[in-house]
């Protein structure tokens, strides 16, 4: 597991709002208040000095937040869906509600018409990767949750540590309070790896080999789901 400065152990409901004309989703600022982040070193404002909107790198990353967050609420949501096991009820319910506020926070920071198009198959996906699993029991509802976060790990990894190139002369505080929640969302995920790796780890019976296929898979899935949310 990668290390974690005092800053990425921040926990996401603790980041309050970065500007207090906030826009009435979860104290976010509008898009529009966030300041033109140009290039990865260039200035933060239009030529008239006022805030402009997120450059399109950080546009393909949040939407791929956006996507992934929405995509482990249907998750959760299809475990509920179809288990009675009471521990992996009471596991799908806790993560439900960080999941939830996960895509609160980063909803407001991409337009509408930024976000991915693709948001009813993501949901879809995520609600069968986690129905599936959840039916055949808990081993395979813990090694998919584990699958699944340990690739959000190495996913927000990545962009905090673009965002990290910048010098710190040229970030704004709109790319440093981005940067805050993505570290705090990816301290929650690595939470819910380990978790699962611990809950996983009280079966002794190794994972079959259609199991071991199924983690793979949703591991392929997700790096796929990522490049194709880039773009659309």
């Amino acid at each position: 597991m990668a290390s974690q400065t005092t800053a990425d152990r921040t926990t996401v409901t603790s980041l309050g709002p970065a500007n207090p004309n906030h826009n009435g989703h979860g104290g976010r600022s509008d898009v529009s208040d966030l300041g033109d982040l140009g290039d990865l070193n260039g200035n933060f404002n239009d030529a008239a000095g006022r805030p402009g909107p997120l450059p399109n790198w950080l546009v393909a990353d949040l939407r791929t937040d956006h996507a992934g967050e929405t995509g482990a609420v249907f998750i959760y949501r299809g475990m509920l869906a179809t288990t009675r096991h009471a521990a992996v009820r009471h596991f799908a319910q806790t993560h439900l509600a960080t999941e939830a506020a996960h895509l609160a926070l980063i909803e407001p920071w991409l337009t509408p018409r930024q976000r991915s198009l693709l948001l009813p198959l993501w949901g879809v996906a995520g609600w069968l990767t986690g129905a599936l699993p959840a039916l055949l029991g808990p081993r395979a509802a813990y090694a998919t949750v584990q699958a699944v976060e340990t690739f959000v790990d190495q996913h927000y990894t990545e962009q905090i540590e673009r965002i990290d190139r910048i010098h710190p002369a040229k970030a704004s505080p709109a790319l440093n309070e981005i940067r805050a929640l993505l570290a705090a969302c990816r301290a929650d995920e690595i939470g819910h790896r380990d978790e699962a790796a611990e809950l996983l780890a009280g079966h002794a019976t190794p994972l079959s080999p259609a199991l071991r296929l199924w983690v793979w898979s949703v591991g392929a899935g997700s790096r796929a789901a990522v490049k194709v949310c880039r773009r659309i």
